[in-house]
């Protein structure tokens, strides 16, 4: 009687391992939390959208529409609003002093601040961590507590006989430096974190080829950092768009004012005239280039602000 042949372990089936199994309440548990999440996300795209699409359903209507039935839709839309916004309450000029403003404080603080992060994230030298934290504890300091030195650094640049002419108050490229200094904290403390998860196998290979520190800066690592940089840039664009308090004090000369203090200002005379109409058109104006921004680049926002967390 012949013996069994022996079971050939490389070719047998492998056997099922039984799926470790779950309390009766976990599946529930998340379940209402999911369902918690959801209704909380819900409620927040709500409180943030109504607004905005109120503004710009108010923007078309007449003051008569507005005043009688503000929640209503308008009977046809008037879109004169926006062109009496632009020419009558100046909006068109305080419009073009923010893009003047923001085309240069924007480039100027990614550049700087990419280069100083980069530093910080990926060479070792004595005080690095010195210098990175002065850079996070400007993320503490308030601007507030800068407003009145300020004004009198910028003023006393007048003085000066090279740059009195292009610095000073009521300058744009003075208030454009103002705006990058007081964003580069934040800009560096995030591309620090996103130039630490860039591989160094890449970096080491375009040395030994060759490829000089600049080089390696601008040719390599800048491309490969473009998320983190679309995704801060952004973040400036928003900021430095949006500011009013650093206008307020910098800026004292009518035509030379930016959009935020436009809009103030044409909310504040509403409680005389009761152009109600030009300055939500105001609003919207104001609002639309931000928008734009963000729907074109929200893939890349996304990719940037994930890129650390999936690293």
């Amino acid at each position: 009687m012949s013996a069994p042949n022996p079971v050939d372990e490389t070719t047998a089936p492998a056997r099922a391992q039984p799926s470790p199994r779950r309390g009766p309440g976990v599946g529930a548990g998340q379940g209402a939390l999911n369902l918690l999440n959801g209704t909380f996300l819900l409620i927040w795209g709500l409180v943030t959208t109504l607004p905005l699409l109120w503004a710009i359903v108010s923007a078309f209507k007449t003051n008569r529409e507005f005043l009688s039935d503000p929640w209503g839709l308008p009977g046809a839309a008037h879109v004169e609003n926006f062109g009496r916004a632009w020419t009558v309450a100046n909006i068109g000029q305080y419009f073009v002093n923010s893009v003047i403003v923001v085309v240069i404080s924007v480039p100027l603080t990614m550049l700087l601040g990419a280069m100083a992060a980069y530093v910080l994230a990926r060479y070792d030298f004595p005080g690095n961590r010195v210098v990175y934290f002065g850079f996070v504890a400007g993320l503490i300091f308030p601007v507030f507590l800068a407003l009145v030195p300020l004004f009198f650094v910028v003023r006393n640049t007048e003085s000066l006989p090279l740059l009195g002419e292009l610095l000073g108050l009521n300058s744009h490229l003075s208030l454009a430096l103002v705006y990058a200094a007081f964003s580069m904290p934040f800009t560096v403390f995030f591309l620090t974190a996103f130039f630490r998860t860039l591989p160094t196998s890449i970096a080491e290979a375009a040395i030994v080829d060759g490829c000089s520190h600049y080089g390696l800066f601008f040719r390599v690592m800048l491309p490969m950092a473009k998320p983190g940089l679309i995704s801060i840039g952004l973040f400036n664009v928003l900021g430095h768009w949006n500011q009013y308090v650093l206008p307020v004090v910098l800026m004292n000369q009518q035509e030379r004012k930016v959009l935020a203090q436009g809009l103030a200002s044409l909310a504040i005379s509403q409680g005389y005239r009761g152009d109600w109409t030009a300055l939500f058109a105001g609003l919207v104006i104001a609002l639309l280039p931000v928008l734009i921004v963000y729907v074109l680049f929200q893939k890349q926002v996304q990719a940037g602000l994930t890129a650390g967390v999936l690293k």
